[in-house]
């Protein structure tokens, strides 16, 4: 549908609707350029100030992917008054700002909307160099991938409705959910990061897809190495899904290969809806051993090594 929208004529938009990108770029000077992004969700989970933590963390993440740094926020809250009480409102808000001002930004403002469900994110502007921003479309042959949170919580959260996970399994999901990716773009940001993206509602497949279709390659992914949540599979095999992994998977149909011999349900992860997940990031080779060392050091115990970039394939995605 975007394409059909016409395209922009301002030299100074650097990142636009093109590659789906995480964010839009703005330049203002040689020096300085606007990072511009909005996201909302409905809840995960049913505690207010939870919801507002996952769900400002979802919306900063982007801002991180492009390389950049959030300034400010406006909350976008749909609420249905009639249905829940001020404190849950309240409750959102509270969790949010906690998150605006771990990001070291400000909240500005927002709008709220009565609504039959609750939905809350926020538009986040940050701040970035020109010559220095992360994009989804430019990794290069060569590259190594990491990954920065663990996948698998799209599933988590629709069999825990059923009452089928873990308490521990469920909150060692929510910890990494409710923390930013801060401190990793931050560790990131002294290597050379080729591309970036971070992998929420697309799941990993869809966000590598975006990735590998914007810079022309194909992304080799070793499915042993990616970083899940436990019990994550399990659920799978137990036969729960989510709403969307049928239209992840068919945004990537034809377009990605399976190397290795998988009953239907343990492939269903790549498919995986996050919210609030890890960054996807392309390095060069020499640089990935520190990167990741580093990340490790700095608290970002999840990051690791899931993949390479290789030339274009007839399908952009490989799992082995």
């Amino acid at each position: 549908m975007l394409a059909a929208l016409p395209s922009a004529s301002d030299a100074n938009l650097l990142v636009g609707l093109d590659t789906s990108d995480d964010a839009g770029v703005y330049k203002l000077t040689d020096e300085l350029a606007l990072v511009l992004t909005v996201d909302y969700i409905t809840p995960p989970v049913d505690d207010p100030f939870l919801f507002g933590q996952i769900g400002a963390a979802n919306a900063l993440s982007d801002v991180y992917a492009m390389g950049g740094r959030p300034i400010a926020c406006l909350n976008l809250l749909g609420f249905p008054s009639k249905k829940l009480p001020p404190s849950a409102m309240l409750g959102i808000l509270e969790g949010a700002l906690g998150k605006i001002k771990e990001a070291g930004a400000t909240l500005a403002g927002g709008h709220t909307t009565e609504d039959d469900e609750p939905k809350f994110g926020l538009s986040v502007t940050g701040l970035v160099h020109p010559g220095r921003i992360w994009r989804n479309s430019t990794a290069q042959v060569g590259d190594r991938l990491i990954l920065t949170k663990p996948i698998g919580s799209g599933v988590l959260f629709n069999a825990n409705r059923k009452g089928w996970v873990s308490p521990g399994a469920l909150q060692a999901c929510l910890d990494k959910l409710v923390r930013l990716n801060k401190t990793a773009a931050e560790v990131l940001s002294r290597y050379t990061v080729h591309a970036c993206t971070d992998v929420t509602g697309f799941g990993l497949a869809g966000h590598g897809f975006e990735m590998a279709k914007g810079s022309g390659v194909t992304l080799a992914f070793e499915l042993a190495g990616i970083p899940t949540f436990d019990e994550a599979l399990a659920m799978y095999e137990r036969g729960v899904t989510t709403g969307v992994n049928a239209s992840n998977a068919e945004l990537v149909k034809g377009k990605i290969r399976f190397e290795v011999e998988l009953p239907p349900w343990h492939a269903q992860i790549v498919y995986d809806p996050q919210t609030s997940g890890g960054l996807l990031a392309a390095l060069p080779p020499e640089q990935t051993e520190a990167a990741l060392a580093d990340l490790h050091a700095a608290g970002v115990t999840d990051a690791a090594p899931v993949g390479v970039v290789r030339s274009m394939e007839r399908e952009l995605l490989v799992f082995g």
